[in-house]
């Protein structure tokens, strides 16, 4: 199971991907569609079309990593999308509750201090 930092970014695209595709192909897709850096240690996460599978791409501090996931029963829930980006950052408490098969709307969160309006 990974366990992301608070301090990391996580980004998910918002396109159906090519579960296909590994490190090379993943980390196109983060050149050419997040507009992020590869080698800044964020989370890059992949679903594919029918939600089943989940691949996340991270580097670590000598080469990448991606994590695979195939669930036998069910999907994994998307973070609804606002705007045109490819992209939508999460934190990772959303990321553990989308990997733990949660209803992210039926989850409420209380108020917490963020220095971002």
């Amino acid at each position: 199971m990974l366990h992301p930092s608070p301090a990391i970014r996580i980004f998910v695209h918002r396109f159906d991907t090519d579960m296909r595709k590994s490190f090379d192909g993943l980390s196109a897709l983060v050149r050419n569609t997040f507009g992020q850096q590869l080698l800044s240690g964020d989370y890059f996460v992949f679903f594919n079309r029918t939600g089943d599978r989940c691949k996340i791409l991270l580097w670590e501090r000598d080469g990448f990593v991606v994590w695979a996931k195939r669930l036998e029963k069910g999907s994994f829930q998307r973070p609804t999308a606002v705007g045109e980006n490819a992209a939508i950052e999460i934190d990772a408490t959303t990321l553990a509750l989308i990997l733990g098969g949660v209803d992210l709307d039926s989850v409420k969160r209380r108020k917490r201090y963020s220095a971002v309006a």
